[in-house]
Parts: C-alpha cells; sequence; structure tokens
C-alpha cells in the first residue's frame, strides 16, 4: 500500500533470545518508579492499561519546579476509521522491561538535545475503543520553543522505536498496523536513522 514500508511490521516481535531477563526488568522498573529517588529531571514513565487524568499529570509534572515557565503535550487517541475501514477496537501489546527501557533511552536523548525539566510518558496497553485514549506525552521547561521541539522529538521517536504492537478490529477481520514510512521521515530531520530492522 502506498506510504507504507512492507519491511516492517508493528506484528513481527524481536527474536525472544534479545528480551530482557527478570532481574532486568526488576531493576528497570525500580529505577523508573521510586518516587522518593528520582530528581526532578528524571522521566517518569507508566505502561498501564488504565486511562489516565490529563490535567492531573500535568499538574503533577510542574508541581513544586518554579523553573517552569513552558507545558507542552500531546494526546494520542483512537480513531474509529483507518485506510477506509471502520475500526471497532484496537489491540496494543508491549514487551514489559524492553518497552520502559527503550522509552528510558528516548527520553534521556530528549534531555541532552533540549532545555527541558520534566517529562511524562503515558502509554495504553490492552484493547482500547474508538476515543479513548492511547499515549501522553508532557514535557516542561523554561520557555515554549523547547518543550514543543521536545515533546515533538518523543512522539516521533516514540512511534519508530519503543517496542509496540498494534492490532486493529476491522468488518474484514483483524489486522497488524504497518509502520509507516511518513514516521520514519519524521525521525530522520532529528538526524536519527531507523531502529534496526524498520
Amino acid at each position: 500500500m502506498a506510504g507504507r514500508n512492507r519491511s516492517r511490521r508493528w506484528g513481527e516481535r524481536p527474536n525472544r533470545s534479545e528480551n530482557v531477563t527478570p532481574g532486568q526488568v526488576a531493576a528497570i522498573r525500580a529505577a523508573l518508579f521510586s518516587e522518593k529517588n528520582r530528581p526532578m529531571n528524571l522521566p517518569c514513565i507508566s505502561i498501564q492499561s488504565e486511562d489516565f487524568d490529563v490535567s492531573s499529570e500535568l499538574t503533577a509534572l510542574r508541581a513544586q519546579d518554579g523553573r517552569v515557565g513552558a507545558v507542552c503535550c500531546f494526546v494520542g487517541t483512537v480513531r474509529d476509521r483507518n485506510e477506509g475501514d471502520s475500526i471497532s477496537s484496537m489491540e496494543l501489546e508491549h514487551y514489559p522491561g524492553m518497552t520502559e527501557k527503550s522509552i528510558a533511552e528516548m527520553v534521556e536523548q530528549a534531555h541532552q538535545r533540549f532545555a527541558i525539566h520534566g517529562v511524562r510518558v503515558i502509554h495504553r496497553v490492552g484493547v482500547l475503543q474508538p476515543l479513548e485514549q492511547i499515549v501522553l506525552v508532557a514535557v516542561t521547561s523554561a520557555h515554549r520553543g523547547e518543550s514543543f521541539q521536545a515533546c515533538e522529538f518523543l512522539m516521533d521517536y516514540l512511534k519508530t522505536h519503543a517496542p509496540f504492537w498494534k492490532k486493529e478490529q476491522t468488518p474484514q477481520g483483524a489486522r497488524w498496523v504497518d509502520a509507516r514510512v511518513s514516521d520514519d521521515a519524521a525521525l530522520a530531520r532529528w538526524g536519527i536513522a531507523p531502529a534496526q530492522g524498520h
């Protein structure tokens, strides 16, 4: 189909030998989710099935941080149509540990590239219905330009490098969502090549 990269599919999982060990998963989660040990400028990442409240998340992200002069966020939702077909639901899968690690590396790159203070990334998994929220990326900084750029960079990176797999339910049956060539092109403007195998 035009505009698609047929060499890469969201539904194609990496080799099981590339998966992280249970011990690595525990270490990653401890580092990411330890509130009392996490400085203000470190990422807060959640992979979850439950919905999120955008207002609450933004309030928490900038709380008690007087450096913040700008907050930028992106919220992705489930569409009811794709490629001309109606969509009754979308199912998202991920590899626990591997996904969090990938996103943490992505956020670290954002901190290196932009003068930002805080980042919040939430990505839902499981079966979602049209109009439901899928993903939140929020960034704080002193000035709006850095937040806008960092938020866009993070979403471009998230779409191409984070190990998620999406399956849509259509009247013709279930289908995996192909990765778009335009997603790789968006990331390329930041000087980053597509992930290996993309």
